[in-house]
């Protein structure tokens, strides 16, 4: 058999999109294949400015700054792409950049998104299924539904964080998951066949924080148990203790709570000596930690002292492709549950929940397919938009009932009003100061809104 030698060219013309520049920005090379993708002579590309040759380019932005290869997402006329950059170096002299491209067309670059996604399901099934994890299977990562581009930078970060013992600080809107995402860490981490203890820095009493993080000795104080109480940070011991909304931890605890980070130890109300512990902390807020900073609210030191490692939860809203499958997923839960046989999600439920902007997340979604469900009858297998209480269509005027209004415009602008506020009621869990804030008025105007209303 006859060997066939290629000369360099032959082959460079095989790889996509490759072309490169001199430290001045002007084009030294370009192949065949990325002049075809560029829709470009070569004589219009080689030897000019890049940016002529390419104006979107982001080559110029690692030119003299890039060390190793590194991944470029682009946007530009020809698609969405994902392009590598590679510095290059005669001896230790920086000469130029090279590029070429990794996916090209933004087709491309979604399926390998969903490609992506599927093997690192798979991959973080096999790490679930190596493990001897206690606990809830509904606490588990593979719980984590969705494969957009957040979700699969969420669970490379999960994967990241659960390699540590550093403090995790998670955050994120209300209904996104951030317990969920903090038993994901634990249950992929060392600290897996040791407890994860939780608790929720708004629940407890000011007076009662104290005892609850850090214990008490018997006797320290009226109504003190008989031989005392271990503390949130003695019963974590070994494992994992997550702090929800940190963000409410009382100022006058948090300098305690420092300590333990630091010290790594605990002192009981009542006691005279310490208690060593080893305990990671992965605490989450939905607020604005360095906001509260600056406002006095919380203690700078604190604060660094937990973001060590960064996690944040994308919003419903940034992750609408999602949709669908977070749907199926609860639909799967509820089947059992509720008695009922749904597999398919009528189209119109899926464009109509994809023009709002989910301000309750992902429980709030949760939300509204269970109270669909029920809707359902037994026979029917597809959730429809009248389940949901949303009529399909403009919705025709009723000129019988219209005759019957003694102000039929005023009528109806009233029975508008009332089921808006009722919506907002119910999403608030009642509260009447978050319902007055998502309407935009004062309290007082929503309680007299509500008395002229009827709604109680």
């Amino acid at each position: 058999m006859k060997l066939i030698r290629y000369d360099d060219e032959f082959f460079m013309d095989h790889v996509p999109g490759a072309i490169a520049i001199d430290m001045a920005g002007m084009v030294t090379y370009v192949n065949k294949q990325c002049c075809e993708y560029l829709q470009r002579d070569r004589s219009e590309v080689i030897h000019k400015h890049i940016l002529e040759a390419f104006p979107d380019t982001r080559m110029l932005e690692n030119l003299e700054t890039l060390e190793h290869p590194e991944l470029v997402f682009y946007s530009s006329y020809v698609g969405i792409g994902i392009s590598v950059h590679v510095p290059l170096f005669d001896g230790d002299i920086r000469v130029g950049l090279l590029e070429f491209d990794a996916t090209q067309g933004s087709k491309r670059l979604y399926e390998l998104s969903k490609e992506y996604s599927e093997f690192l399901d798979k991959e973080l099934m096999h790490v679930a299924d190596d493990m001897d994890m206690p606990g809830d299977a509904k606490y588990s990562i593979n719980r984590i539904i969705g494969r957009s581009l957040p979700i699969i930078s969420l669970k490379e970060d999960i994967l990241n964080a659960a390699q540590s013992n550093s403090t995790v600080i998670i955050t994120g809107e209300t209904g996104t998951g951030k317990e969920l995402v903090a038993n994901a860490i634990h249950n992929l981490s060392e600290r897996r066949k040791y407890k994860m203890v939780s608790v929720n820095s708004s629940a407890f009493p000011e007076n009662l924080v104290e005892s609850e993080l850090f214990g008490y000795e018997e006797g320290s104080f009226t109504g003190a148990v008989k031989g005392g109480k271990k503390g949130k940070f003695e019963v974590a011991d070994k494992g994992t203790l997550f702090i929800d909304e940190i963000n409410q931890m009382p100022l006058f605890v948090q300098p305690k709570l420092l300590r333990v980070l630091q010290e790594k130890e605990v002192d009981k109300i009542g006691s005279t000596s310490s208690i060593p512990v080893d305990v990671r902390i992965i605490a989450a807020t939905n607020q604005n930690l360095q906001d509260l900073v600056a406002e006095g609210k919380f203690r700078e030191d604190l604060f660094y002292r937990l973001n060590v490692i960064p996690i944040h939860l994308p919003p419903l809203r940034d992750r609408l492709d999602d949709l669908e499958l977070l749907m199926e997923g609860k639909i799967k839960d509820l089947n059992p549950v509720l008695g009922k046989r749904v597999t398919k999600i009528d189209e119109a439920v899926i464009h109509n929940f994809r023009q709002y902007d989910w301000p309750g997340n992902v429980r709030e979604l949760h939300n509204r397919v269970e109270r669909a469900m029920n809707y359902v009858p037994a026979d029917e297998d597809t959730l429809k938009l009248e389940h949901f209480g949303i009529e399909e269509g403009p919705e025709k005027t009723d000129f019988a009932k219209l005759r019957e209004m003694e102000n039929p415009i005023e009528d109806i602008k009233q029975e508008a009003e009332r089921k808006l506020i009722m919506d907002v009621l119910e999403k608030v869990g009642g509260n009447k100061t978050k319902a007055a804030e998502y309407l935009k008025i004062q309290r007082p105007l929503l309680y007299q809104k509500m008395n002229r209303l009827g709604i109680k």
